[in-house]
């Protein structure tokens, strides 16, 4: 709670990553996502809140009209474009992870295109170059 974050959620069963962040992100905040392909992974043991997760981060594109709205006010405080550089405030710990990674966010039309390449996994955080 209070620390900005990415759409996400849990998987459905029998629900591709794809369709996941699809869903997710509608529901969350009214955006309609185009293409979505794999970006990267984290390794998230969270002691406080007793959890570890695997984390997996999808990149996408969606129309340049779309604004995020708050559809789910009892998860979230809200929305807002931000430029990868320069997130704001404190992360959730995944995001907070991949952030400090040498992560590097694929342009719009290499997404668009599928034109960014693979990479290969690492225990703690794998990301596209």
């Amino acid at each position: 709670a209070g620390k900005h974050q990415l759409p996400g959620g849990h998987l459905e069963v029998g629900e591709t990553w794809e369709e996941c962040a699809i869903r997710e992100t509608l529901e969350e905040t009214g955006i309609e996502l185009k293409k979505c392909y794999f970006a990267a992974v984290t390794n998230d043991v969270m002691p406080e809140d007793g959890k570890h997760y695997i984390t997996i981060m999808m990149v996408a594109t969606c129309s340049a009209d779309q604004e995020p709205k708050l559809l789910e006010p009892n998860k979230s405080d809200g929305w807002s474009w931000e430029p990868w550089g320069k997130l704001p405030g404190e992360l959730f710990h995944p995001l907070q992870k991949l952030h400090a990674s040498n992560f590097k966010l694929p342009l719009p039309s290499a997404i668009a295109s599928a034109a960014f390449p693979s990479t290969a996994f690492s225990p703690n955080c794998a990301h596209m170059p």
